[in-house]
């Protein structure tokens, strides 16, 4: 990580330090407390959250009894999801039949339904792929098609729906609110299922940058620029502050490394890793993949308002993040080299 060294003469006046990139985030995650709402931000400051992690994992194993086993172990009552409506939201960004480190294997959606449905509920999934048109194409190249038509699983194609309009609830960005496609604004639960990946701006994309794919491209482009001019970071929070109730169930078994999310090589870990916290699984992803959490943007600027990155606050269910800490290669970037920590300090 960056420091800055002062050696300055023993007569002269020291120098006022430098504002590193680590004090600046950590100033405007406090600022972002006194600007969101606060009753949710008390609520944040207040929780603690549970993270599952399953080790071992295989796309043609026991998928349906981990992610089971997974959300029930994070605290989610499986009885009330019986008549509630649940849309999976998997990553579909460029799919590349010769690349299964790009998007979410199928073999994790069909069990999230099987799941699901198993607890009475009517799942749907839905995606609006960010850097491509054509859905039906995104479908077939991620083989993602093919499991919805193989368990009549409803899809929606949220970059063409019809959209809504709500109200910012998080107001870290200047927007004043945000378009939802119809499916998503139906959904009692919303559950993100990205696939583990750096990504070369912000470090990591998990599961609350996965929810970018809830946008609408017919409102916000491709990509969605609208939303990167008005911060990634902070867009990243006030969507994930504007849904409906959000579940994460990550595809951490073959993962990207490098120049993620588009251009990063495979990397295998073997891991599902489950929460009712979206922000505390992140920041466990996180310290798996060698990052300090407090130090990547959008969860510096969304812990005030919606859940832990303190480990202590984050209990720990299946394995332990530390069993499977195996920092993940990264572009050599300041801005993404200074996230990085040792294995010794990402527990403080």
């Amino acid at each position: 990580m960056t420091s800055h060294n002062h050696s300055p003469e023993s007569n002269a006046t020291p120098p006022t330090p430098p504002v590193s990139r680590r004090g600046l985030l950590i100033g405007a995650a406090v600022a972002t407390t006194f600007a969101v709402g606060y009753p949710l931000a008390r609520r944040a400051l207040a929780s603690r959250e549970s993270v599952f992690i399953a080790s071992g994992q295989k796309y043609d194993g026991d998928l349906v009894r981990t992610i089971r086993d997974g959300l029930i172990a994070s605290g989610l009552d499986a009885a009330s999801l019986r008549g509630k409506k649940v849309l999976l939201k998997p990553n579909m960004v460029e799919p590349a039949r010769d690349r299964p480190q790009m998007t979410t294997h199928p073999a994790m959606i069909r069990a999230a339904n099987e799941v699901f449905r198993s607890w009475g509920a009517t799942v749907k999934v839905g995606e609006a792929p960010g850097h491509i048109r054509d859905t039906e194409f995104a479908l077939w190249a991620s083989r993602i098609g093919d499991a919805l038509d193989a368990d009549q699983i409803p899809f929606g194609d949220l970059n063409y729906e019809e959209v809504g309009f709500v109200a910012n609830r998080g107001k870290v960005s200047k927007l004043p609110g945000l378009f939802f496609p119809k499916s998503v604004l139906e959904a009692d639960y919303v559950v993100s299922m990205p696939k583990l990946k750096t990504h070369h701006w912000v470090g990591i994309t998990c599961a609350m940058k996965n929810l970018y794919g809830t946008l609408p491209g017919i409102k916000y482009g491709w990509p969605k620029n609208v939303l990167h001019h008005a911060g990634i970071p902070q867009t990243v929070v006030d969507i994930n502050a504007s849904l409906p109730k959000t579940l994460a169930i990550v595809d951490g078994i073959t993962c990207m490394e490098g120049d993620g999310p588009i251009l990063g090589s495979p990397k295998e870990m073997g891991l599902v890793v489950c929460g009712t916290c979206p922000i505390a699984v992140d920041a466990t992803c996180a310290r798996i993949m060698g990052l300090l959490p407090e130090l990547v943007p959008y969860l510096a600027a969304g812990r005030r308002l919606l859940g832990p990155l303190e480990e202590w606050r984050i209990e720990q269910h299946g394995d332990r993040w530390q069993t499977h800490h195996n920092p993940f290669q990264i572009l050599a970037e300041p801005h993404l080299l200074e996230m990085q920590a040792r294995s010794d300090i990402l527990a403080t």
